[in-house]
């Protein structure tokens, strides 16, 4: 019987070899594999604190305008600014940012917008008064925008396929549920500390990530160089913060005619028009506007802005109906908006293995569906409603959302090729902060002008130099009010049913918005489906 074939000792040796070589490129591939998931962390927790400062003041309102020690003796003017502050710096600069981060790198502008934020947080928690914060606000807005759409840019670099696509999946969660977990830890910070405690939060995540991202995170820009569009970055900026702050102003003043409301809006968009014109004929475009040409890349950007548009509003507006109608303390009002963040951390990971499934356009129209029953629900919202209806509507609020966010998202930066990863993220944070910052302005401004309407004629017996004063806003109604324990109990619960009138009013508004968007998607959406899940 012929004997068997017994290996050389070369043989056994290029065997061993290969093995070797098989485990070692292992090895590196899950290497690579964590340091992708470690990185990916990092850059949540800075996306989470810069998104969360949309929202964290919500709940510090109430001590801001308290007189000092306590607050800074806000006004209610001083108040609505030390929000807008910060949305309209961050909207106004996101799209140059964008760009910028093509051009030197998505990285570099993490860091530099990462440092500026830390710092101006800071600043803020020791401003020694209103108009320091508000400036101080502004400040941290600017840097927001330098770094938020390079974070949406490095996802999208450091995932290939469809980890992509759930990775931009939970990039969003992460940005939707911070508005929901904002006034959480606001509430929580203020029940035991001083309310400068709600931004000194943002220091220890800002330092853990400027030391992680460059041991973690590669550098990314464009292939080729191209040459920056100043011209063009600068009309894109100025029109939008013209934009914002004619609406922002229009909030403030309790009118949209006014000369102070109508010039900033149209200079805005006659800067905006200039940009568009210019970017159809510039050599190097700072955004080349036909993308809009794709249909789903527009019905996209428009969706998200809408509804931003509502959840911006519809929130601002919730902290006083918990605050003031319901009198819950601040942290007991963070953590009644806390369902809206569960619903998109539960979901919003899961909704593009559906999405590829059904089809963006089926999903991503249900969502805005959802939302709008909840709005209309939310709008007939009693005053001893139970609070656990209230939570379950904004449960399924943040269910519709994580059914919109994922795959809208996904679709734009779809549109554009990846080493343009920055602008498409800019467009994508532009027009949803727009939609937000126009959310707070319009919606906050048909409540304070409803509330108005519907409290005048009962505060009549009160003395006439006080009368206006009341009637601005619930908080002051309040505040007036308690100067005449005697008498006030019958005009406050008046004031109480004006208010939830001009709340009712406020979020049906917001409904017939999020429906607006539903039909926009059903109707205009491209039903053919698109590589990585997008469609």
């Amino acid at each position: 019987m012929p004997s068997s074939p017994v290996p050389s000792s070369q043989g056994f040796a290029g065997v061993r070899s290969s093995e070797s070589a098989e485990l070692t490129e292992r090895s590196q591939v899950e290497r690579e594999v964590r340091r992708s998931q470690v990185a990916f962390i990092v850059i949540l927790l800075a996306v989470l604190v810069v998104s969360m400062d949309n929202s964290i003041l919500y709940v510090a309102l109430k001590t801001l305008a308290a007189a000092r020690p306590k607050g800074l003796g806000a006004s209610q003017s001083e108040l609505q600014w030390a929000v807008d502050a910060y949305v309209l710096a961050y909207a106004g600069l996101l799209l140059t940012s964008g760009v910028a981060g093509n051009r030197f790198g998505h990285r570099r502008l993490v860091l530099i917008g990462l440092a500026g934020f830390g710092a101006f947080s800071v600043a803020s928690a020791l401003a020694p008064g209103p108009g320091w914060l508000i400036a101080f606000r502004a400040a941290m807005g600017a840097f927001a925008a330098l770094m938020m759409p390079a974070t949406l840019a490095i996802v999208t670099n450091i995932f290939p396929g469809r980890a992509r696509v759930r990775a931009i999946g939970i990039w969003s969660a992460v940005v939707g549920a911070a508005l929901a977990i904002g006034p959480v830890i606001a509430g929580a910070l203020l029940s035991r500390f001083w309310w400068g405690s709600v931004f000194l939060v943002n220091v220890p995540v800002v330092a853990l990530a400027i030391v992680a991202i460059p041991r973690l995170v590669p550098e990314f820009r464009e292939s080729k160089r191209r040459e920056f569009d100043p011209t063009g970055a600068l009309l894109a900026t100025t029109g939008l913060i013209g934009v914002v702050f004619g609406a922002i102003r229009a909030g403030d003043r309790d009118s949209w005619l006014t000369a102070e409301t109508l010039l900033p809006i149209a200079a805005g968009l006659i800067l905006l028009t200039g940009f568009a014109r210019r970017e159809l004929s510039a050599r190097h475009p700072a955004l080349d506007v036909r993308y809009f040409a794709d249909r789903g890349f527009t019905v996209a950007v428009i969706a998200l802005a809408l509804l931003f548009f509502a959840l911006f509003g519809g929130t601002f507006v919730m902290t006083f109906y918990l605050q003031t109608i319901r009198g819950y303390s601040a942290l007991h009002t963070g953590l009644c908006i806390l369902p809206l963040a569960a619903a998109l951390i539960v979901f919003a990971p899961r909704v593009p293995g559906v999405a590829a499934r059904f089809g963006t356009r089926v999903v991503a129209g249900l969502g805005m569906m959802m939302d709008t029953a909840a709005l209309f629900a939310l709008a007939a919202l009693g005053r001893t409603t139970s609070i656990w209806w209230f939570e379950a509507e904004l449960f399924a609020f943040g269910t519709g959302m994580a059914l919109v966010l994922p795959p809208m998202t996904a679709r734009i930066v779809a549109t554009l090729p990846q080493d343009e990863a920055g602008t498409s993220s800019a467009v994508n944070n532009t027009f949803r902060q727009v939609g937000g910052s126009l959310g707070i302005a319009v919606l906050g401004s048909i409540l304070t002008s409803s509330y108005k309407a519907n409290v005048a004629p009962t505060l009549t017996t009160l003395p006439p130099a006080l009368r206006a004063q009341a009637g601005s806003s619930i908080t002051a109604t309040q505040e007036i009010l308690s100067r005449f324990p005697g008498g006030a109990h019958g005009l406050l619960g008046a004031a109480f049913t004006s208010f939830m009138g001009a709340m009712h009013t406020t979020w049906t508004i917001g409904a017939v918005t999020t429906l607006v968007g539903a039909a926009i998607v059903f109707v205009l959406f491209p039903r053919t489906p698109r590589a990585g899940g997008a469609c």
